[in-house]
């Protein structure tokens, strides 16, 4: 009979600031996010999120639900208390909640919003195992949400990180990044896992979009472009039972900048050299990385020929880039996500049926081609 008796996070997402529209607050509303939970075990925590925020959120009600047997959502406590009031800027853990999950389980957090709810903590997110829903009113203990107060979303809202209490021999492999990775190839990573009979690794998204290493916005027109990578990596790396993690970042240090006369936001000034981009993977990514004890991986960038700001200086910046993330003995080795998804005769470019129709972002054949060329030894 397995013994549990490790926490590991058996999925996880980024914090960052939501797109600031003109509606910002939720009142009387249920959040429901389904869950893969690759790995048995027998109790549950769940990691919520204001670190964004700019008030206080009190989550009413919280329930989890395993859909692998009869529909009996379980109340989640905070203290023995079944609401709980997260300040801004900070997080709060849940009591250990028993729940036998079985290897492969499929659970529902759902969170009931019953005041005014400032939602300015967040992220989006996409993939096959990514689909949350919204209703209007009180329906998080119940099995069906009301289709006619339903929609669906990508939005993530509060829920951060849920933790397992496992096997010894279960881990979590961290992919690191910004809206490349708020996509689907992580989400076709752990299906490969799964198919390929790798049951012991859960794969934890940190990704916000928009993101940088050296910089981030103030303004509200792109805060939502999230926090920068000094701020966003030590926080993120708080992932129970990690030992490896995946850089794929950097594009958005290289495609932003403009000039102020096209962008008031968008300074020449945050254009950094691809040395200055090099200093801050090792000073920001790699080293507090290694004083985890992770193993790091790096991840090419992706093609950008024709996306709106194109040219040949970011190409070439991007194409230096990558050269120092596939040879860098910094490094345990090299994802080469760029090799995986551009055309041989034009390498700037995407190959045909890969390139989603902006010239930055892949289609999901190109996220799954991601997903299957990262080395299935980091599964095992």
């Amino acid at each position: 009979m397995a013994e549990f008796t490790k926490w590991v996070a058996c999925w996880g997402n980024a914090t960052s600031i939501t797109d600031r529209k003109e509606c910002v607050y939720a009142k009387d509303l249920t959040l429901r996010y389904p869950v893969f939970i690759p790995f048995s075990g027998n109790k549950l925590r769940f990691r919520f999120s204001n670190l964004t925020g700019t008030e206080p959120v009190t989550l009413t009600r919280v329930f989890v639900a395993s859909l692998s047997e009869v529909y009996s959502p379980v109340p989640v406590t905070f203290s023995g208390n079944p609401s709980v009031t997260i300040a801004p800027g900070s997080e709060i853990t849940s009591d250990a909640i028993p729940l036998e999950i079985q290897t492969g389980g499929k659970v529902e957090v759902s969170i009931y919003l019953g005041e005014y709810t400032q939602m300015n903590a967040g992220t989006l997110i996409t993939g096959p195992l990514s689909k949350g829903k919204y209703a209007y009113g009180n329906f998080a203990d119940q099995q069906q949400l009301p289709p006619d107060l339903t929609r669906n979303t990508n939005w993530f809202y509060f829920l951060n990180t849920i933790d397992i209490l496992t096997e010894e021999r279960n881990r979590a492999f961290v992919c690191y990044g910004d809206s490349i990775t708020a996509q689907s190839w992580p989400d076709y990573l752990s299906l490969r896992a799964w198919e390929l009979g790798h049951r012991h690794v859960s794969i934890i998204r940190r990704a916000v979009s928009g993101t940088r290493i050296l910089r981030q916005y103030d303004c509200i027109t792109y805060q939502a472009y999230g926090l920068k990578g000094a701020t966003r990596f030590p926080i993120e790396m708080n992932v129970a039972g990690a030992d490896a993690v995946i850089l794929q970042h950097g594009i958005n240090d290289i495609i932003h900048p403009v000039g102020v006369e096209v962008n008031p936001f968008r300074p020449w000034s945050d254009l950094p050299t691809v040395a200055e981009m090099i200093q801050g993977v090792q000073d920001i990514y790699v080293k507090p990385a290694r004083n985890l004890g992770l193993k790091v991986w790096s991840g090419t960038l992706l093609p950008i020929y024709l996306w709106r700001t194109y040219a040949d200086f970011r190409e070439q910046m991007r194409n230096e880039f990558n050269e120092w993330l596939r040879t860098s003995s910094l490094f345990d080795g090299c994802v080469d996500f760029d090799q995986a998804v551009c055309n041989p005769q034009q390498p700037e470019a995407f190959a045909p049926g890969f390139d989603s129709g902006d010239h930055l972002h892949p289609s999901e054949a190109a996220y799954k081609a991601m997903a299957d060329c990262v080395p299935e030894e980091l599964l095992k």
